[in-house]
């Protein structure tokens, strides 16, 4: 019963944060300087007549928030729009998917085995010289602006070293998603590990271990079983919440290697002033990132006990 109660006080307050956001960034690409029809049309000049019907057929002479009502009212039956150029927004979202979840996908598994095992390490390794070169390590890299670890990835492991291509997906699955989704793990590193770090010490220094310790209990099950398990419940919490993060976190790392994706699309969409297709991409982001905040709240309660008992 409370976790149901939960629930619908979660989403009473995800419809208000939804609506409340997808107006935000509707209005600002709407406030955007420049005419979306003018950016459409490139260097040609176009009739007075073909930018006066382009105008009245896309409601672009109505108000910001007139425009707003008609797109949710579209959402609401199923209908994401089409983008200026007349093609529908929903097969082209659809089409650039696979690209973004395998990426984000790729991304967070190595997130998640590399933390992990740095993490582990550095508690076991509790203030010795491993601990601190990995902590000091994996807190520099995440403090290199994206752009410039990722060229630096481009340039070594992909014109030097020749391991990995540069740009595209045309050598598939890895290959092609190794070195962006190196690039995107890399800033999750010091907060999985140092997550996982300070709870196992937290744990290793609990009563319960102490308890377990003065039974017998083998060092190995103590640290196995007892420690890691609960040790890993905020872990588990926050590579959640990440998931939902990374696929909407993409755009640059797409840009740079030119994987065509959604967050490449959303980045055209913002330069052509592509309302329609920037509010349906972040709609769709925004949606992924509340239904994942949600999933990881009833996953907490299921894996905290004291939670449910409270």
């Amino acid at each position: 019963m409370k976790i149901a109660l939960a629930v619908a006080q979660r989403l009473a307050g995800f419809a208000l944060v939804f609506l409340g956001v997808t107006f935000v960034i509707y209005w600002s690409v709407f406030s955007l300087p420049g005419d979306p029809i003018q950016a459409l049309a490139g260097d040609r000049q176009l009739p007075d007549s073909v930018v006066a019907a382009l105008t009245e057929a896309y409601m672009l002479d109505e108000p910001v928030g007139v425009q707003y009502l008609h797109f949710l009212s579209g959402l609401v039956h199923g209908d994401l729009g089409v983008d200026l150029s007349g093609r529908a927004i929903a097969p082209q979202l659809a089409s650039r998917w696979p690209v973004t979840i395998t990426l984000a996908l790729t991304a967070w598994t190595i997130q998640v085995v590399l933390g992990l095992s740095i993490g582990i390490v550095s508690a076991l390794r509790h203030g010795k010289t491993i601990d601190r070169v990995l902590l000091v390590t994996t807190i520099g890299a995440s403090c290199i602006p994206v752009f410039v670890l990722a060229i630096m990835g481009q340039l070594l492991f992909g014109v030097r070293l020749g391991w990995f291509p540069v740009a595209g997906t045309s050598a598939g699955w890895p290959l092609s998603y190794i070195l962006p989704s190196l690039v995107i793990a890399v800033f999750g590193l010091a907060s999985v590990s140092r997550l996982v770090r300070s709870s196992i010490i937290e744990n290793l220094g609990a009563e319960y271990v102490r308890t377990a310790r003065a039974k017998g209990v083998g060092e190995r099950r103590v640290i196995g079983l007892h420690v890691m398990r609960n040790s890993l419940i905020p872990t588990a919490t926050y590579l959640a919440t990440d998931l939902g993060f990374l696929l909407g976190g993409t755009v640059v790392i797409e840009g740079i290697f030119n994987l065509p994706g959604v967050g490449n699309l959303l980045f055209q969409a913002i330069r052509t002033h592509e309302a329609a297709m920037v509010a349906a991409i972040s709609t769709a982001l925004i949606v992924i990132f509340l239904v994942t905040t949600l999933l990881v709240d009833v996953l907490h309660t299921l894996l905290d006990p004291r939670i449910r008992r409270g």
